[in-house]
């Protein structure tokens, strides 16, 4: 094997191991943050059920990544190198900053700015236009519906901010119509196409899910005993968490293993793009690594700068999260688990109203989330295009 398919692997791993420092927050922030479990117990039980998520789904989001990104000509091991080394430097810098990201965005915008560097606009997998437009279309109608539902809503109990509800409910109209486009097949969103659709949805999804479990939970449970409530979902919280960290684990160790898949083919070694079980062990092994030393500068925001946690709404937040997750992992889309487990707090923070939620906190966050890819894209662009002055590829 090729000392540079070596290097390759080994920087994928440690993308992985990045991953799971930052994401560490996403699957105990909630358990820390209302002390059902230590902070050395949850990223323990966290490691263990990211490193089984791989096995119960399938490679699906792998392929996406090694295949559905960049043509696969122009994806070669100096390609993906540049890629994956912007996209390690941004979770770091992140990470040590406490700053929530999405590792595997920032894996994308990798991918994409080396590979326009090394092959042109061209060398992209971009959408076709008529998909693109019905994209857009299906988005502008579920938009306009969702605003005008919520809008009316607010007004009609006299809500004195009900721009900011109209702002909100075309974002939930938007987020509700396109994964039905997708299920039923009216939206066949694939590749980038779905990763940028999702940048939005899927948060907005975990919001949506957490705040209709939260208010169930409070309607059916409104007259019971407050330390009753905290001992019952402390321990349903658990599993809670072990069901989010499956998801965290099924979707975000997948990156690395695509990269390595990809390198494997680019050298020559696979004839076709088949994820082996080695790739899928050794990749899962270093997200749960990641996970266990944990990134407790993101944990303190995730679980306590947001809003205010307690047991039944942390469970609401990581049951949301990890149905988000097993949704988009099935349709193979390569997703920020960051993104959905900070929906669902918002949305379970949400349901104490809308000043329970620190949205300044929140916008800092999201301002993260819009920057991620074009940011890696124009730090791998700008490093490819000194790797290759350099070495003259």
């Amino acid at each position: 094997m090729e000392n540079i398919v070596i290097a390759g692997i080994f920087l994928a791993l440690l993308f992985n191991f990045v991953n799971g420092l930052n994401d560490a927050a996403n699957s105990i922030a909630t358990v820390v943050a209302t002390r059902v479990l230590t902070p050395f117990q949850a990223v323990l039980m966290a490691a263990f059920f990211n490193m089984a998520g791989p096995f119960i789904f399938t490679t699906v989001v792998a392929k996406t990544i090694g295949k559905g990104i960049v043509e696969s000509g122009f994806l070669t091991t100096e390609v993906i190198l540049v890629g994956m080394s912007a996209a390690v430097f941004w979770v770091f810098i992140s990470s040590y900053a406490g700053i929530p990201i999405s590792a595997s965005h920032a894996l994308v915008g990798g991918l994409i700015g080396s590979a326009i560097a090394f092959g042109g606009i061209g060398s992209v997998l971009w959408p076709s236009t008529d998909l693109f437009l019905r994209a857009v279309t299906i988005a502008a109608v579920g938009g306009i519906c969702g605003a005008f539902v919520l809008s009316l809503a607010a007004r009609s109990k006299g809500e004195e901010n009900w721009p900011e509800y109209t702002a909100l409910g075309a974002l939930c109209g938007m987020s509700i119509v396109i994964p039905t486009g997708v299920i039923t097949g009216v939206l066949p969103v694939s590749g980038i196409l779905a990763i940028i659709i999702f940048i939005v949805v899927s948060p907005t999804l975990g919001m949506i899910s957490a705040y209709l479990l939260g208010m169930v939970i409070i309607r059916l449970f409104r007259n019971a005993n407050s330390k009753w409530m905290n001992m019952i979902f402390s321990k349903l919280q658990i599993f809670s968490a072990a069901f989010y960290s499956i998801g965290h684990g099924s979707n975000d160790a997948q990156n690395a293993m695509g990269v390595i898949t990809a390198l494997l083919v680019a050298a020559g070694i696979l004839s076709e793009f088949i994820v082996p079980a080695w790739v899928i062990i050794i990749s899962g092994l270093a997200i749960a690594l990641g996970t266990f030393l944990g990134g407790w500068r993101v944990v303190e925001t995730m679980g306590k700068k947001i809003t205010k946690l307690r047991p039944y709404q942390g469970f609401c937040a990581e049951t949301g999260g990890g149905v988000v997750l097993s949704f988009v992992t099935a349709f193979g889309v390569p997703v920020s688990t960051t993104h959905a487990i900070s929906g669902s707090i918002m949305g379970v923070g949400a349901t104490r109203g809308y000043s329970a939620v620190q949205w300044g906190i929140v916008r800092r966050i999201v301002a993260a989330w819009v920057l991620t890819i074009p940011l890696t894209a124009t730090c791998s662009f700008a490093a490819f295009l000194a790797y290759r002055a350099i070495f003259g590829i």
